[in-house]
């Protein structure tokens, strides 16, 4: 793993362990950076109406939003279980892209060390984003 992703993959492992996963059964733990260096993490919370659950990925970044209000998203990295590693779902991606500094960076890793990592501009191109909005 690279060794700056070390503090997220920490931030992230902690995070997941708090995981309320009793439906999928995958905990999965994120944690970003932002652009001023702040670590926030957050886990996947389910629900039993499916529809109401939360993803580690929009949980890192409430956290982030309620602990310093606006911030830019310079780095986030993904917790799974799994093999290979999951990428942000599609709802993520979205609520990603409010905060997105261009040149961000998307980490995918397991617990097992299997990382991959993506610009988020290539995992997701054409966002919808403020800027659509004139914001």
């Amino acid at each position: 793993m690279n060794p700056g992703l070390r503090d997220l993959y920490e931030a992230a492992r902690k995070a997941r362990e708090n995981s309320h996963s009793p439906y999928s059964g995958h905990k999965v733990g994120a944690a970003l950076r932002t652009a001023d260096g702040k670590v926030h993490a957050g886990c996947n919370v389910e629900n039993s109406s499916y529809g109401a659950t939360v993803c580690a990925e929009r949980g890192a970044i409430q956290a982030a939003v309620a602990s310093q209000g606006r911030f830019v998203l310079k780095e986030l990295l993904v917790l799974t279980d799994v093999n290979p590693p999951w990428p942000p779902c599609g709802l993520c991606r979205q609520v990603i892209s409010e905060f997105a500094d261009p040149d961000l960076m998307i980490h995918a890793i397991n617990l097992n060390g299997d990382t991959y990592s993506i610009a988020f501009k290539d995992l997701v191109p054409q966002a919808f984003t403020p800027a659509h909005l004139g914001k």
